[in-house]
């Protein structure tokens, strides 16, 4: 598709037409707002929020192994020194910027899983995060999310408009026909716009284009149902940053609280590519990421919506154990990720990486990132078995 057309098989439309023939389609019924309040999915009342950590973090000054002299001896520089650093066991530590997440790990509501990567390892930005958002092995390249493809392997389907919403960043794990996600960058303009002009009658309308307004329009009632329930509720109570990060998650906040359904939310924080100057900017991410939880956690218990809430991290990859000439990381593999909510049971899952045992430099992984989306899938939704998805790995035992 490009900016002055849109081309489909067998049916070749200009925008106007588009437009045009979609402000020909029925307004939005009582009936249709109704149907989609109610509606079910195979998520029940569960809603999972994806935090996408876009950069590639370095998870060895995050979750800081702090017991092994390799990490100091591999970063003359960028190592963490005990005063700036929060002990949660023998071996491992959180850096200090990350203090507001102390208290969800000491209410047990916080979960670490170490080492998580995948065999084969690419250190490429878009075609590891393509992996990630699929849950495809290293050399397949599979188009849908995981997360639609999972449902159509369980044989599980969206019965309302939309399932899932992007607040930030692209769909991701959210793409795919199954799922029926939408991004919602803008809780200020939810409403699409259905443009005017000429139109063509229905009827005339090639089949493939009748489908595209379909979902257009399916879209557009789907949003005024969210607008309408965003009208009726406050703001999510909590501090939260205002940083994109914090508003995006104040949003996902007023929309589970609200009691939308969609069963997927995500989020995004960007600018974990430090390959110079890491430091600051790190710092200064980590800061933003734990206020940003701990303002969302806060909210969500204060309006009885965190038993129902799992939020999960990913990246595309970690940083290489050595620091680089330019104060920063480059490209990795493994590195830490995040499960939070009411019924996850905190601590930590997997076993840390070595620093000295290294394949070309770089940490190995201890756990496949398919362990998280199992865990997702088979323990927080309670859907069968997706081999195709999962790999036949099982769920971490981190959900009560």
């Amino acid at each position: 598709m490009n900016d002055n057309s849109c081309n489909i098989p067998s049916c070749t439309i200009s925008r106007r037409r588009l437009i045009g023939a979609a402000a020909a389609l029925p307004l939005v019924s009582l009936t249709t707002r109704k149907a989609f309040a109610e509606a079910q999915n195979p998520f029940g009342n569960r809603v999972l929020v994806l935090l996408e950590l876009n950069g590639g973090p370095d998870g060895l000054n995050l979750v800081v192994p702090l017991a092994d002299p390799a990490y100091k001896r591999a970063r003359p520089n960028l190592a963490l020194p005990r005063n700036k650093l929060l002990q949660l066991s023998e071996r491992l530590a959180l850096a200090s910027e990350l203090e507001r997440l102390m208290t969800p790990w000491n209410d047990g509501d916080l979960a670490i899983a170490l080492g998580v990567g995948y065999p084969r390892p690419n250190r490429s930005h878009f075609r590891s995060i393509e992996i990630w958002n699929a849950a495809s092995d290293s050399d397949d390249t599979l188009q849908a999310g995981w997360i639609a493809r999972a449902l159509a392997e369980a044989g599980a389907s969206i019965e309302g408009p939309l399932g899932g919403a992007a607040l930030g960043g692209t769909l991701g794990p959210l793409g795919g026909s199954t799922l029926k996600a939408v991004s919602l960058r803008d809780p200020k303009r939810l409403q699409i716009s259905s443009g005017s002009g000429e139109s063509d009658s229905q009827d005339s309308l090639n089949p493939a284009l009748r489908h595209i307004l379909a979902v257009r329009t399916q879209t557009h009632r789907a949003t005024e149902v969210i607008r309408d329930r965003l009208r009726d509720t406050d703001d999510a109570a909590g501090d939260f940053p205002r940083s994109p990060l914090g508003q995006q998650l104040a949003f996902a906040a007023r929309l589970i609280t609200a009691g939308i359904p969609l069963g997927v939310l995500k989020v995004t924080q960007s600018g974990y590519d430090t390959h110079a100057g890491q430091a600051q900017q790190l710092s200064r991410l980590a800061r933003d990421l734990a206020q940003s939880l701990a303002a969302f956690r806060r909210a969500l218990i204060a309006n009885g919506a965190w038993d129902r809430t799992l939020l999960l991290s990913y990246s595309e990859f970690g940083r290489r154990v050595k620091e680089n000439a330019s104060g920063g990381t480059d490209h990795g593999t493994a590195a830490p990720h995040f499960l939070m909510g009411g019924r996850v049971k905190g601590g930590f899952y997997g076993s840390q990486p070595s620093l000295t045992d290294l394949e070309g430099g770089d940490l190995k992984h201890r756990m496949d990132f398919r362990r998280l989306y199992a865990t997702v899938l088979q323990s927080w939704w309670n859907l069968p078995s997706t081999p195709g998805v999962t790999a036949g790995l099982k769920p971490l035992p981190c959900i009560t």
